[in-house]
């Protein structure tokens, strides 16, 4: 009783942390980037590069956060019609 009272925790938890993957690494490649141009004046290369960085970061920990995800929820399915 106590699970259906709380069905919609789980993906609540699971959209922020996807949220968080997406917005931490690029705002944080964003301002670092624009930082280290500023200080070494090379405009569009730390920003460029480190925003490609952010993106492959991103999507690694999207893959691998949905990917637990996925397992977590496959396991419960089965302890559920066991």
């Amino acid at each position: 009783m106590n699970e259906d009272k709380n069905w919609w925790r789980e993906p609540l938890l699971f959209s922020g942390k996807i949220s968080g993957w997406i917005v931490a690494p690029i705002i944080g490649a964003l301002f670092l980037g624009k930082y280290l141009d500023k200080k070494y004046d090379s405009d569009p290369v730390f920003f460029l590069g480190l925003t490609i960085l952010a993106f492959i970061i991103s999507c690694t920990g999207l893959v691998r956060i949905t990917l637990k995800y996925i397992k977590d929820l496959e396991k419960k399915q089965k302890n559920n019609h066991d």
